[in-house]
């Protein structure tokens, strides 16, 4: 793919990702705001506890959703539509042995119902309906949808994004009229949660049929292309162990706070975890589509032009967090008490781990390159962090309760995100020393440091902590962007190099 057109096609997806990131935002926190004042904390931390479950069953994907996608990059840049077909439709083949897997184990699971909700003050019917809703979705993606890979490795996400998102906005928008006016708000939120999953699954398979009219699946040679294809099978394994360690760092732990506190305090986390996801999508949607572009790049083997690639995008995405991590500290609260009421404020030690945690998620480009180069064969890495994460959270927990919990997911991260991951791509991606990261990543991290710290005293001085209005709140919010761009633009203009080179491009792009 010529360089012109990755580099178009990434702007494309950024720029549909971000207007539906945009519209999602506000939908989300109105919805929230309506499904508790009608609904409840307790059904709320019910619909939540029950996604997790199912997450936990999605583990039998194994990544080969990825492992697909890994594999269609080459076939794609050189228009081999055979092995496109080739490839789609033993993933098809693995998705239907994959979905009947989960109906079984879902069956099992919903048995010992009784006994996982025993604590819930909402009926048991309840937490039927919400696991069957969500269970649909998840099986009309692997019997129906699974050709989507081929848009995502083909750097179109930006068609999967205006198919998915367009029902969703109508979704929530029908859902909240119906928890508002409606007698039995929450069986219609289950209903309309079936009918757009339906609706969606329409969408897209017409939108795959119009892109790719010759992509025609053939599930049943999957057996015979197994061995043709061997290589998939193994990434696919590889990609097992580190989906594990994906689930227990994103889905683990609304179980254990529920393990040990209620779903009403599962409900609090979960509203600072859509506050703190909706930042992390912003970043996401900013690089989105950018996976199969470094993928294009990197087949191209020009270490000096995917290192530089490489630094530009830590940049970015250290100076990003840092503005965006200051501003939940200084703003969450204000923002939850207008937005749900004081009642579901996070204490402020369980809001500055959480910020920590979600830190280090908002700054993981290592895992970008690493799963462009297919390097997924540090299976025991995923495996030692789910052990301390588990470990440390269940420890923690009994001892300090919601701070520990979340001191135990920062921990297990730290020991392998921020550890491992960097000396693994430059060992075995980039073939060379880690010692260039850990200086040059120490010192843009110290400036993020730097310019959060004085950011933040700076606001505290200026700003008063009464917000009494979302006005109030908005310029707050407002006055503290231009304090961090104002004080981290100095900061990282004057000290980092590649940050003025960004800021250079972007100007350049922007005015030229």
């Amino acid at each position: 793919m010529a360089e012109v057109s990755r580099t178009a096609r990434v702007i494309q997806n950024a720029k549909v990702a971000l207007f539906f990131y945009c519209i999602n935002l506000i939908l989300q926190f109105f919805s929230r705001k309506i499904f508790l004042d009608y609904l409840g904390a307790e059904l709320l931390g019910l619909n939540t506890t029950a996604q997790n479950l199912l997450q936990f069953l999605n583990l039998a994907e194994s990544g080969i959703g990825a492992a697909v996608a890994f594999a269609l990059y080459k076939p794609l840049s050189q228009g081999n539509r055979q092995e496109i077909i080739d490839i789609v439709s033993l993933q098809g083949w693995f998705y239907r042995w994959v979905g009947l897997f989960v109906i079984a184990a879902s069956i099992v699971l919903m048995a010992f119902f009784p006994w996982i909700f025993a604590k819930a003050q909402v009926p048991l019917i309840y937490a039927y309906g919400t696991f069957i809703a969500f269970l649909i979705s998840v099986l009309l993606g692997y019997f129906i949808n699974y050709k989507i890979t081929v848009l995502s490795a083909d750097q179109k996400i930006y068609k999967i994004t205006i198919e998915t998102q367009t029902v969703k906005i109508i979704k929530v928008f029908i859902q909240m009229l119906a928890i508002w006016q409606l007698t039995y708000g929450y069986v219609w939120w289950m209903s309309l949660e079936v009918l757009a999953a339906v609706v969606t699954s329409i969408r897209l398979s017409y939108c795959i049929k119009k892109e790719y009219p010759w992509l025609t699946s053939q599930i049943s040679q999957g057996k015979v292309l197994k061995n043709q294809y061997s290589f998939i099978l193994n990434k696919t394994k590889q990609l097992f162990f580190h989906k594990i360690g994906e689930f227990v760092q994103n889905q683990s732990t609304p179980l254990v706070i529920y393990g040990f506190t209620s779903l009403t305090w599962v409900a609090i986390y979960g509203n600072y975890l859509i506050l703190m996801f909706g930042c992390l999508m912003f970043v996401d949607a900013v690089s989105r589509g950018l996976n199969a572009g470094v993928g294009n790049l990197i087949a191209r083997s020009d270490i000096n032009s995917i290192k530089s690639v490489f630094w530009q995008l830590v940049t970015v995405r250290l100076f990003i967090a840092g503005l965006i991590c200051s501003g939940i500290l200084v703003l969450s609260e204000s923002f939850v008490i207008l937005w749900v009421g004081e009642e579901y404020v996070l204490p402020k030690f369980p809001l500055v781990t959480m910020v920590s945690i979600f830190f280090i998620q908002m700054t993981r480009t290592c895992d970008i390159f690493l799963s462009a180069y297919g390097l997924f064969q540090d299976i025991w890495a995923p495996l030692v962090e789910s052990l301390l994460n588990i470990l440390l959270s269940i420890l923690f927990g009994y001892f300090w309760g919601l701070t520990g919990i979340l001191l135990g997911v920062m921990i297990s991260q730290l020991v392998v995100v921020n550890s491992w991951k960097p000396y693994f791509l430059y060992r075995q991606g980039f073939k060379q020393s880690v010692q260039e990261y850990i200086t040059l990543y120490s010192k843009k991290l110290f400036l993020v440091l730097i310019c959060s710290f004085i950011s933040v005293h700076s606001f505290e001085i200026i700003c008063s902590n009464a917000q009494l209005s979302l006005f109030d709140w908005l310029s707050s919010a407002f006055l503290f962007l231009i304090i961090y761009l104002f004080i981290g633009g100095a900061c990282f203009t004057a000290f980092d190099s590649l940050f003025r080179l960004i800021t250079k491009k972007i100007f350049n792009y922007v005015f030229g």
